[in-house]
């Protein structure tokens, strides 16, 4: 069974407000996103920062804190893979400024997954951590990397049998990568609302 994790405890610091709690149409940004991902994958993990204020979330969300601030991705991947029921073998993780996110995508990186411990799509040939497969095996090896203050989550692909996803094997279900956009800056975000035709 797969799950979802929505990572939301960065600190938008180009974007200059909260991306979790940005409007996005009658929603915000983590409310969006989260309903799209709770299309295709259940239960879903919210990892925020300690103290961190977040939107109202639906009945059935998981919310979970980093252990330790200002440790990276990893920290958040981590808090969300101990979080999830133990019936839950494998989750996509992404961040939550992601709203154009295509849940075909999400099913296709989930189907890519069998057989590995994780599946993460490159991007130009950079991996982009967070839109991947993670399987509970990761964990120990995160738990590692962690208590070695390696915080890097390409180290942790190193470490596990690890699917590297070309975008080109991506473009039938998502053809302009939507998934793959998230938004860093106003300019961004304005951008995105476009696309989706709406407006700030």
């Amino acid at each position: 069974m797969t799950g979802g994790i929505v990572l939301c405890g960065g600190l938008s610091s180009r974007m200059g407000a909260p991306k979790a709690s940005l409007p996005f149409g009658p929603e915000t940004m983590l409310q969006r996103v989260v309903r799209l991902l709770g299309t295709v994958v259940s239960p879903i993990v919210v990892v925020a920062a300690e103290g961190q204020a977040l939107p109202d979330l639906p009945p059935g969300i998981i919310l979970t804190r980093d252990e330790r601030e200002a440790r990276g991705p990893l920290e958040g991947i981590r808090a969300g893979l101990k979080a999830l029921p133990l019936h839950v073998d494998a989750a996509y993780i992404t961040s939550c400024d992601v709203p154009l996110l295509v849940p075909a995508f999400v099913q296709r990186m989930i189907d890519l997954a069998a057989g590995y411990d994780i599946a993460v799509t490159e991007i130009d040939g950079f991996a982009h951590p967070l839109s991947a497969v993670y399987r509970r095996s990761a964990l120990p090896h995160a738990d590692a990397l962690l208590a070695e203050d390696q915080l890097r989550v390409s180290h942790l692909f190193g470490r596990v049998r690890t699917r590297r996803v070309p975008t080109s094997e991506m473009t039938e279900v998502d053809p302009e990568l939507r998934t793959l956009r998230n938004l860093n800056t106003k300019e961004d975000y304005a951008a995105a609302l476009a696309t989706a035709g709406l407006s700030e």
